[in-house]
């Protein structure tokens, strides 16, 4: 036996092997397997746009004839992989984020990849949150700058570390999501903006789960606040594909000629770019609809929870229900799955060890009587 085989085999015996869902359609808020409908409880399609056929049919005839319409960019941006669609929808970025430019990457993981190793090098120093998303974690190895965690939403901590560690880098990043992928709790970015502002230092945010999601104008939750780098993606509240960066001018003509992820990529489709700009422009008022039900739907929930006596340390759309055991955690999830919802267990490595977790992600065409009975039989099992 190799040794991969041998790794396989053990996370197998830790409850811990991963296997891709064979789903076999989405629709809606659900999704179809083994010709079982499912509630879609495992979706970062916040406000059910990806599978929304009228909203499709609508722009495939907005698109129809047009260079818009290509599937294949077919080259890096910086070779012939453009055009101006991309540029119209930075433009729209920057001004949504009341910032000076915007950057397209072809994944939020890319995107957090490129824009961290680039603006951090040897030589600085970088604060994350404790439960910062993985591809935060690999953008501070690819960097080769040095870099300390402060536990998750401790600017006590966080303070101390800047105060130790500061004055002996040339340039310090702190780097936080906004809304926590896996916890669903909120950062203090007006604390996180003071202590940037006190210790000279750049602070990137990474809004990826709040982006017209959570937020009052669909522009996430720093708006206003002095965040020099904002990141986020198009796949998740958006429906789309792709993710992006907003700085000033500087950091993003700095990204382009630096940022690897970015120059050495085939860019995103025109299509894909047609279709986000066309969602942010002309469907503004759709996404607001949208997020309004969402948010009606959140409110409702927690305050079920609350009287559910189910804890969860969540202020978003993300709920987790932290079981703890990892054979545990799957065998609950098995047993929704029966009753009609699609729930996938989250374990480590994705979240710390002994926090194996039922992961909620609310969406806006869910209605509130089906989150109560999912409570009700959530609080069965645990």
């Amino acid at each position: 036996m190799n040794n991969f085989d041998k790794e396989l085999k053990e996370l197998k015996q830790k409850h811990s092997y991963r296997q891709i869902p064979e789903i076999e359609e989405k629709s809606g808020e659900y999704v179809i397997i083994d010709d079982k409908k499912l509630l879609n409880l495992s979706s970062n399609d916040y406000l059910n746009i990806s599978t929304n056929e009228d909203l499709a049919k609508e722009f495939m005839q907005f698109v129809a004839d047009s260079p818009l319409s290509q599937f294949s960019s077919a080259s890096a941006r910086l070779l012939s992989g453009t055009s101006t669609v991309y540029r119209d929808l930075e433009k729209v970025l920057a001004k949504l984020f009341k910032k000076e430019a915007a950057l397209i990457f072809n994944t939020g993981y890319q995107c957090n990849l490129g824009v961290i190793s680039t603006v951090a090098r040897k030589g600085d120093i970088i604060f994350s949150d404790k439960l910062n998303h993985a591809s935060i974690i690999d953008g501070m190895k690819l960097s080769e700058a040095d870099f300390r965690r402060y536990k998750h939403l401790d600017y006590e901590h966080l303070e101390e570390l800047l105060k130790k560690y500061r004055k002996k880098y040339d340039k310090a990043l702190i780097v936080s999501e906004s809304i926590f992928s896996m916890d669903g709790d909120i950062a203090d970015i007006r604390k996180l903006v003071e202590l940037k502002k006190k210790y000279n230092a750049i602070l990137m945010i990474d809004e990826a789960h709040a982006f017209c999601s959570i937020d009052d104008n669909m522009a996430g939750m720093s708006e206003g606040l002095d965040v020099d780098i904002i990141t986020a993606t198009f796949g998740k509240a958006l429906g789309s594909f792709g993710a992006f960066a907003v700085s000033n001018k500087t950091i993003i003509n700095y990204l382009i000629n630096k940022a690897r992820s970015f120059i050495f990529s085939t860019s995103i489709p025109p299509i894909n770019i047609a279709w986000t700009k066309w969602l942010l422009t002309e469907k503004k008022d759709f996404i607001l609809k949208q997020k309004h039900k969402l948010s009606t739907l959140v409110i409702g929930a927690h305050k079920y929870l609350v009287s559910s006596d189910i804890d969860t340390i969540s202020e978003s759309q993300i709920i987790p229900v932290v079981i703890g055991d990892d054979e545990r955690t799957v065998k609950i999830a098995e047993n929704l799955r029966s009753l009609g919802y699609f729930i996938l267990p989250i374990r480590p490595p994705t979240v710390p060890p002994n926090s194996s977790r039922l992961r909620l992600s609310l969406t806006a065409n869910m209605d509130f009587e089906s989150i109560k009975v999912l409570i009700n039989n959530i609080k069965d099992e645990v």
